[in-house]
């Protein structure tokens, strides 16, 4: 396995295909959700992947304070293939994109929406949330943060 982390600009074509079919076969297929997966931010994100024999099997976008929230850096589409969950590859990529943020960007706190269901998997990371749940694409989502000082 690989972990590889790309501006936009450097992934190349089949990388970004890659990466747009493991989103949608999770976010929108399996989680039944039907919601606009592109959504022009993509190319504000820097891109962290673990890839496994050319296939990428875990991903997340994370995007530097005033590109998805005004006040913090941020990590979202966290995503691990069907078949490679169960081996702590969220965690792992997680806690990858957490160190890159720490390196990389400035921010006091790491902001993220996340689905009501992962709480736990969240707080296992020290995440915790804040402010009241809502829904979004239908999904009970909830605001979390990770404290960076």
């Amino acid at each position: 396995m690989n972990t590889v982390i790309k501006n936009f600009s450097e992934l190349s074509t089949e990388e970004i295909y890659n990466i747009l079919k493991l989103r949608s076969e999770v976010f929108v297929v399996e989680q039944n959700c039907v919601y606009q997966d592109i959504d022009e931010k993509d190319q504000k994100a820097t891109h962290l992947f673990i890839e496994k024999n050319n296939e990428i099997i875990a991903y997340t976008r994370i995007f530097k304070k005033g590109d998805y929230y005004e006040e913090n850096p941020s990590i979202g589409r966290v995503v691990v293939s069907k078949k490679e969950r169960g081996k702590n590859l969220g965690k792992e990529i997680m806690l990858n994109s957490i160190e890159f943020i720490k390196k990389e960007m400035e921010g006091r706190k790491i902001e993220l929406s996340a689905q009501k269901y992962l709480d736990k998997f969240y707080k296992d990371l020290d995440f915790y949330s804040e402010g009241e749940d809502y829904l979004e694409d239908g999904i009970p989502h909830q605001r979390m943060f990770y404290d960076l000082v």
